[in-house]
């Protein structure tokens, strides 16, 4: 079994992205709006900071209350979006629930969309045109290109249909002529659809529910969840010492997929400034 490792190709990307950088005329630069305190959100926004640092983009953060209004939060958007040596904005979700995410995602232009949210970037990426992915996808069908993974003609399950991974990963997958199914919730006889599976992707949230029995010898089998399991360890939505055994490649949990999608957010940065820039 070979690990897909996400942080080790998450830093051969970022020091891709630091030379390149290094020879732009102008830095890029990320807009990262967060409202609210959510601690997760604040970790990510960190994380994000810190690792634009290491690449050269300039980062800006703009904090806002919890109890922000929905037209405080659209007027910020909307100053961003008008500002020239702003590059890409990334609204930081979720939201508070009594703001309208949608709404205020559909502010963020096309081009200066990194996170790949905009109802402009999906539609583009559902016709197959080029359009901005969104991070997560992006990473993962990164990772897999790096290991040599084919798709074309390869059979894909992802399990999961939220808007942020499965529904835009199995745009990702068909655009490069694999035959994708996605399972949920209402799937009859998902066993026996992930069995099937050359590669198999879970980004369900809930622990360790892949088992060997649902895969097939030899697949590869990329693990997007992130759970506190009754351990108090992180683990994943695979069960990783059960389907090593019979996984080809295998994400690890954390150290797989995580690293990839901030390595992404990176590079539809520097690629968004480049277009600017012309």
């Amino acid at each position: 079994m070979t690990l897909l490792d996400g942080k080790r190709i998450a830093k051969e990307i970022r020091e891709e992205l630091r030379l390149k950088v290094s020879g732009m005329s102008r830095k890029p630069s990320l807009a990262v709006v967060l409202v609210g305190q959510d601690p997760a959100s604040e970790i990510y926004v960190r994380g994000k900071i810190k690792a634009c640092e290491e690449v050269g983009i300039r980062s800006l953060s703009y904090r806002l209350p919890t109890d922000a209004a929905q037209m405080q939060v659209e007027e910020l958007v909307k100053s961003l979006a008008e500002q020239s040596d702003v590059d890409g904005i990334l609204l930081q979700l979720p939201l508070p629930k009594h703001l309208n995410a949608e709404k205020i995602l559909g502010l963020i232009p096309f081009e200066k969309d990194v996170d790949g949210f905009s109802p402009v970037n999906v539609g583009k990426i559902a016709l197959g045109e080029d359009g901005i992915s969104a991070c997560t996808p992006l990473g993962i069908m990164e990772l897999l290109s790096r290991y040599g993974i084919c798709f074309s003609g390869k059979r894909a399950v992802v399990i999961g249909r939220s808007k942020i991974v499965g529904r835009p990963l199995a745009l990702l997958l068909l655009n490069r002529d694999a035959t994708v199914t996605v399972c949920h919730s209402k799937t009859a006889q998902l066993k026996e659809e992930c069995r099937r599976a050359d590669i198999l992707i879970a980004a369900i949230g809930k622990e360790r529910f892949i088992t060997a029995d649902m895969v097939k010898e030899g697949a590869a089998v990329v693990d997007v969840g992130i759970n506190r399991g009754q351990d108090g360890k992180l683990c994943g939505d695979v069960d990783f010492d059960g389907v090593k055994e019979k996984a080809l490649f295998l994400t690890p949990v954390p150290g797989g997929v995580g690293p990839m999608t901030i390595a992404m957010l990176l590079r539809n940065t520097v690629e968004a400034a480049e277009k600017r820039n012309g």
